[in-house]
């Protein structure tokens, strides 16, 4: 069993007023989801969120995972 582990993805719309931040253990295949708009009633289907900003790739998705909550915690201050 091959194991890639997990990435951290921030994604946002094109005028860069939205932002969403995801985890995923294939970003090439989430991110294709994002821009085809599988499910049109998600967060990033609604706000046109598609363009990737910034993300962090980890040996786990569990390390991902810990990193995505870290980031959720964080005060927008």
């Amino acid at each position: 069993m091959t194991v890639y582990g997990g990435s951290i993805y921030f994604i946002c719309n094109n005028s860069n007023s939205t932002l969403y931040l995801g985890v995923t253990s294939n970003l090439i295949n989430r991110l294709n989801e994002h821009k085809e708009k599988i499910d049109p009633k998600s967060f990033s289907a609604r706000y046109n969120c598609d363009k990737l900003v910034y993300f962090e790739h980890f040996s786990r998705i569990e390390e991902a995972i810990v990193r995505e909550k870290q980031i959720k915690n964080w005060s927008r201050a």
